[in-house]
């Protein structure tokens, strides 16, 4: 059979860690920016994590459309109103 190198999965665990830690960090700020920066940062672990697993091109486009447009729209949509959330 095929080798699996350990490595691999070592890199990939760590990555899904941080994965899972900006998304709860992300629904628990109260800023709603560093929100925003946080779910980027879940996009762009979202991608590496594709690329580990073999699918680039699906991870550019998590990268050009999650982290990319849509953090930019949210980022100015949170300019043109409030920093903070009412609650």
């Amino acid at each position: 059979g095929a080798k699996v190198n350990p490595m691999h999965w070592l890199i990939e665990f760590f990555l899904f860690f941080i994965l899972m830690v900006a998304a709860l960090v992300g629904l628990k700020v109260r800023n709603l920016l560093a929100a925003v920066v946080t779910m980027n940062v879940f996009s762009f672990m979202t991608a590496a994590i594709l690329v580990s697993l073999g699918a680039i091109d699906v991870a550019f486009t998590e990268v050009v459309v999650g982290a990319g447009a849509v953090g930019v729209f949210s980022i100015i949509a949170i300019h043109l109103t409030s920093m903070r959330t009412r609650d």
